[in-house]
């Protein structure tokens, strides 16, 4: 099958979102399948104002329309609701063609945390964005379900996967960081920007030595209010690996994930995790067997420590990224696939949306 799949999350970004786009890819190339991503590195991308490392492509419509009729795919996936997003969604429109979206981030409640704009203004324009695909992918059964109350359908649950050969567990030979620091350490992976809750971990009065592991716009800010935490900043492959390996448990302060990659990469690692019992954690980590979920993060830590690290594998290990790949390519909509849109409803889909949409 020819896919092409359409995505704004590119690098050099470094999160969950590319981290699972670029893994799929080259699962569905070692599956047989043609694939041709379409990203802002195709389009001379500018730097999205107050957060360098993404970049937004301008106006990128004719190119998009221009690569998706070169290419001609059997199916078409819009990872995404930025510019190329947009771009593509007015394609398939336009070509009366079947596609299908994935929801992979808490966007109105990120925005919110920014600019105190409703979350039922921005769910209105979600609703309008994925209401005109065949199906929208979401990584949990949770999400799924928040997602049903606010009036989405056609929801299509796609799980995600790690590499158990990097993430592994700390082997006192050769794959094992020391961290100069008291123990236990407790460790954060991920990007670092406010709507991830950091803060919340480094704010605990306990006894854990704190690491920090990522980029992104709140580093330099963490680190300076912060002093007694070790902020690594960006860490990649079997360093990366290492680092979280040497650890005693991975707190997971976010309550707005959608999944978490990064508890899974921390579990195939032998780490506990700590969480809030929010949506992410509540469909990854087994609560008292490969971590804790408590709205008392402190005392998550504390329970998460005498847990097996084995048990941590073990479930990790149930995680495949081909199966996870399988999974994306049963759920996308060939162009063959029958397209009941009558002329009025095409309009209302291609249609901007309302400049101040309800719930």
């Amino acid at each position: 099958m020819r896919i092409a799949l359409v995505t704004d999350a590119w690098q050099p970004q470094v999160n969950g979102v590319v981290r699972t786009l670029q893994t799929t890819l080259g699962h569905l190339a070692a599956m047989g399948h043609m694939v041709q991503a379409i990203t802002p590195l195709d389009f001379n991308p500018i730097a999205c104002p107050t957060y360098p490392s993404i970049r937004l492509a301008l106006r990128p419509g004719r190119g998009v329309a221009k690569r998706l009729a070169a290419f001609q795919p059997d199916a078409i996936h819009i990872a995404t609701e930025g510019p190329l997003g947009h771009a593509a969604r007015r394609y398939c429109l336009r070509q009366r063609r079947p596609f299908t979206t994935s929801f992979h981030t808490q966007f109105p409640e990120y925005i919110r945390l920014r600019v105190p704009i409703p979350l039922r203004w921005t769910y209105a324009y979600l609703r309008w964005f994925h209401g005109a695909a065949v199906r929208t992918l979401v990584p949990t059964p949770t999400q799924r379900d928040h997602l049903l109350a606010r009036g989405f359908q056609n929801l299509r649950v796609w799980s995600r996967g790690v590499d158990l050969a990097l993430f592994k567990p700390a082997d006192p030979v050769d794959y094992k960081i020391e961290y100069a620091l008291r123990s236990p350490v407790a460790i954060y992976m991920g990007r670092v920007a406010v709507e991830k809750n950091i803060e919340a971990f480094l704010d605990l009065a306990n006894r854990h030595a704190k690491v920090v592991i990522g980029e992104g716009p709140d580093l330099a800010r963490l680190r300076t209010k912060y002093p007694h935490a070790l902020c690594l900043g960006p860490r990649y492959g079997s360093d990366l690996a290492q680092h979280l390996a040497g650890g005693d448990v991975f707190v997971f302060p976010s309550r707005t994930d959608t999944f978490g990659l990064v508890l899974l990469e921390a579990m195939a690692c032998g780490l506990p995790v700590a969480a809030f019992p929010v949506q992410g954690p509540v469909d990854v980590v087994a609560h008292g067997e490969t971590g804790f979920l408590d709205e008392d993060l402190g005392r998550a830590c504390d329970r998460a420590l005498g847990l097996s690290r084995d048990a941590c594998r073990a479930v990790a290990s149930r995680y495949s990224w081909r199966s996870c790949s399988a999974d994306f390519v049963a759920y996308l909509a060939p162009r063959e696939a029958p397209v009941a849109m009558a002329r009025a409803d095409l309009k209302a889909a291609y249609d901007p949306p309302p400049a101040r949409p309800q719930a």
